[in-house]
């Protein structure tokens, strides 16, 4: 599993202002192996990250992310294959941070080795409860945007992508679902191991850990993909996904291929706010499986390719994942029930006229990161640049969109740049068609009839 070399070129990162405790600038992490032991009844976790990644400056201190409940026992460091001396480690203010015997050099690889326990609990703040939650008999992780460090220490930025290694042992009777692939199941004396391996590029908010008495059913498709549910909501949860590999099939064609091995849905017997994204997993309730259920799978399965693979390196960016995802939940009601997105782009106008005009598309604020608004204004967005000069050249520019930043992070200054090279033959500069929508408060007046 370890390697000291990354996989891929860092970027100078800096502290995200929507999430200014969250992270470190000092380093970049490129793997983690995560080896767990969960006691579902008492809620008790045990665990074991090792973690491969490098320094960015010179450091004299490692810091880390790590909620209060979890607490550390032991922590090990190695820099280029050698070990080094653990001065001391504290945990303070969601915060652990481990002085070495010796200060690291910028470009230095390390390795850490950190045990710990406690009862993990989401916490709760500006977006409500984030992280490692209870269920009725289980457990789910929701991490967006600041849930990781419930569960496991990590550098908390969604631009510092890694890949993981998370095993899972719990009690027979229970089933694990954790991103990636499942590459081994073992059953020992009443306890039951899961290992799971995603070997591409992944922001910490989107690892997670799903548990429940669960079954496990195949679903049709070239790409594999697979519903975790309860037993008694098998049938329900079937029927709700009956419709996915058509869009599966559809969004290939307009996005690119689909960007993982597979894709798995995960299905609580609890009642959940709303779904959950995550890398190569997405999570509903049981009241989500409904006759709109439609739009719902049809928006957590364009997350995997718009927030991801192309993650916004910044929170300011969310539209860049929600808006996408919003735009693909109305081409799908195109194709399949004839709903023209021209007729959703008139509903949502005349909604988002009538909201507060204080919302910028492209810098909301942490408080409206996940306000309506840019959900729908995101998705307007687009659709104005797509009758700006047609199909043809739009759904090209997603597909080299999703290309080029594949498993890695974009901004939107980054979408704006790659769009006006697209557009440039058409006559149409996205930067002057879209500002007005990303970078001003009020509504723009719409440049066609909707």
């Amino acid at each position: 599993m370890w390697q000291t070399g990354s996989h891929r070129q860092h970027q100078h990162q800096t502290p995200d202002p929507y999430t200014p405790a969250s992270g470190s600038t000092e380093l970049s992490i490129n793997e983690y192996d995560l080896t767990l032991d969960y006691d579902v009844g008492l809620n008790r976790l045990k665990g074991q990250a090792r973690l491969a990644g490098s320094a960015l400056v010179d450091i004299e201190q490692l810091t880390l992310d790590l909620d209060r409940p979890i607490r550390v026992e032991e922590v090990l460091l190695w820099c280029a294959g050698t070990p080094v001396d653990v001065r001391s480690f504290r945990q303070r203010r969601g915060k652990l941070a481990i002085t070495p015997s010796r200060d690291l050099k910028a470009g230095d690889s390390f390795r850490l080795s950190i045990r710990y326990r406690g009862k993990p609990r989401a916490g709760n703040g500006l977006w409500g409860d984030i992280g490692w939650e209870e269920l009725a008999d289980g457990a789910l992780v929701a991490g967006q945007p600041t849930g990781a460090p419930s569960w496991f220490p990590c550098n908390d930025l969604p631009a510092d992508k890694a890949r993981y290694r998370i095993s899972v042992t719990v009690e027979s009777g229970y089933r694990v679902t954790c991103n990636g692939e499942l590459v081994s199941h073992e059953d020992r004396r009443g306890r039951e191991t899961w290992v799971f391996e995603q070997p591409e590029p992944m922001s910490t908010y989107l690892a997670t850990v799903q548990i429940g008495r669960y079954e496990c059913l195949d679903l049709p498709g070239d790409v594999p993909q697979s519903v975790v549910a309860p037993p008694s909501l098998a049938d329900r949860a079937r029927a709700a996904l009956s419709r996915q590999d058509a869009m599966m099939t559809l969004f290939a064609s307009r996005f690119g291929p689909y960007p993982f091995g597979r894709y798995t849905v995960v299905v609580t017997d609890d009642e959940l706010e709303i779904p959950l994204e995550a890398q190569s997993v997405s999570v509903f309730g049981r009241n989500h499986l409904g006759p709109a259920s439609a739009s719902l799978v049809a928006h957590e399965l364009a997350h995997q390719w718009f927030g991801n693979s192309v993650t916004a390196g910044k929170w300011r960016d969310i539209w860049l994942h929600e808006g996408f995802a919003t735009y693909a939940e109305w081409m799908w009601a195109e194709a399949a029930d004839g709903v023209s997105s021209d007729q959703r782009a008139a509903v949502d106008l005349e909604w988002l006229q009538h909201q507060r005009q204080d919302l910028q598309l492209a810098d909301p604020g942490p408080a409206a990161m996940f306000d309506e608004r840019v959900y729908r204004r995101g998705a307007l967005t687009l659709h104005i640049l797509r009758r700006s000069a047609g199909d043809g050249i739009f759904f090209e520019l997603l597909q080299e969109w999703t290309q080029k930043y594949r498993h890695s992070c974009a901004g939107t200054r980054d979408f704006l740049d790659l769009a006006d090279k697209a557009y440039a033959s058409a006559g149409v500069s996205a930067n002057g068609l879209l500002g007005p929508w990303l970078f001003e408060p009020s509504v723009p007046e719409v440049p066609f009839r909707a």
